[in-house]
């Protein structure tokens, strides 16, 4: 298998190595068979601290969606919920509210030490594509345990634009980690104290760095996000700055009172009041603040990598993108409401490839930004 890291090193680990596998580890993975690929990795396949996943050339329309469960295969389960099939080699138009299932390039033989976990790529969760990967014998989304040998499938659902999508297309990513390696409160005001993760004065470090939304901006009148727009055209996720922003979102503006009211199922992209940074001995993950809080779902795609907003890789701390869907009711947010919280991670070593650093970065150093295929 042809690999984009030129040197990819063997795996040995001490019983105390805990961590997230950096971009050369994950090379040494799939060199020793412990991911399989269809076909070669593509150059700027393997990221700092993840694997893009690709689709195969066939997507399943379904029913509705499912969990395998501890003792069936998602084929299995295709077979039973699938209502026609639809070829993806040349681009194939998946439509709002279905849901398809395609089998990936990718698939795993792990070792019994290492798990994984998949999120949604950033521009997939901001075209509000709701994307989860699945794992035989499962009974969760993006879990994939230690030891795992089988295929791995995407669950898709646009649920806002229409998209046109081909075999290698990439809408998720996958991590593989060693062990639990997640800062607690007192690491993780360590590490500030060293690398000034968040610009808030008084940082909340229980059970990660809090992230509030920002709803001022530059003051009244000033953009402070998007609300996207019903029965648009579509959009070729391989399309770069293809799409004009005003046929597709409407501006939100920021009001006197800094509040903002969700209509029940709209899509919104807002940014977080706070600027952050993930040095490059770490990666981060957006969850969500308190799942008790049930009006409003916030950030698809919760991967930071190392090096994300870091001033070493070029950025002066970024601003994360939220994309946030209201559900039942209307639900007020106001300017710094929390909405998040930033979970860090060890790296179990330094990628060889920061964020930001010649990887084809879309949104290093970024404020409110929507994803790479509209022109700004």
């Amino acid at each position: 298998m042809m690999l984009p890291l030129g040197d990819a090193v063997p795996l040995a680990f001490s019983a105390q190595d805990r961590g997230i596998l950096p971009d050369r580890m994950i090379a040494a993975l799939a060199k020793a068979g412990a991911i399989l690929a269809e076909q070669p990795f593509v150059p700027d396949q393997v990221q700092p601290a993840s694997l893009d996943l690709r689709l195969g050339g066939v997507a399943y329309r379904v029913r509705a969606s499912f969990l395998p469960g501890p003792r069936a295969t998602v084929a299995e389960r295709i077979d039973q919920l699938k209502l026609h099939e639809i070829e993806l080699g040349d681009g194939a138009v998946l439509e709002t509210g279905c849901v398809y299932i395609v089998p990936l390039l990718e698939s795993l033989a792990l070792p019994p030490d290492i798990a994984a976990a998949a999120n949604p790529k950033s521009s997939t969760g901001r075209l509000d594509v709701f994307t989860r990967v699945i794992a035989d014998e499962t009974r969760g989304f993006d879990l994939i345990r230690a030891g795992y040998h089988g295929p791995l499938y995407a669950e898709i659902s646009p649920r806002t634009f229409p998209v046109l999508v081909c075999e290698g297309s990439r809408l998720s990513q996958i991590r593989f980690r060693r062990g639990h390696a997640v800062l607690d409160a007192a690491a993780l005001t360590e590490l500030h104290l060293r690398e000034r993760l968040v610009d808030a004065d008084e940082a909340e470090f229980a059970g990660g760095i809090a992230v509030g939304v920002d709803l001022k901006g530059g003051g009244p009148l000033q953009l402070v996000g998007y609300r996207a727009k019903r029965h648009t055209g579509l959009i070729d996720v391989e399309r770069r700055a293809g799409y004009p922003i005003g046929e597709f979102w409407d501006p939100i503006l920021a009001r006197a009172d800094e509040t903002l009211i969700l209509d029940p199922d709209e899509f919104y992209i807002l940014a977080s009041r706070e600027a952050v940074q993930v040095p490059p001995d770490y990666a981060a993950e957006m969850v969500p603040f308190d799942p008790l809080v049930g009006e409003f779902r916030v950030h698809y795609a919760g991967f930071f990598d190392p090096g994300f907003g870091y001033a070493g890789a070029g950025g002066r701390g970024a601003r994360a993108v939220l994309e946030v869907r209201s559900h039942e009711v209307p639900f007020i947010i106001e300017h710094g409401q929390i909405v998040g919280r930033l979970v860090y991670e060890k790296m179990l070593a330094r990628p060889d490839a920061l964020y930001g650093q010649a990887i084809g970065s879309n949104y290093q150093a970024q404020g409110l930004k929507l994803s790479k295929h509209f022109r700004t």
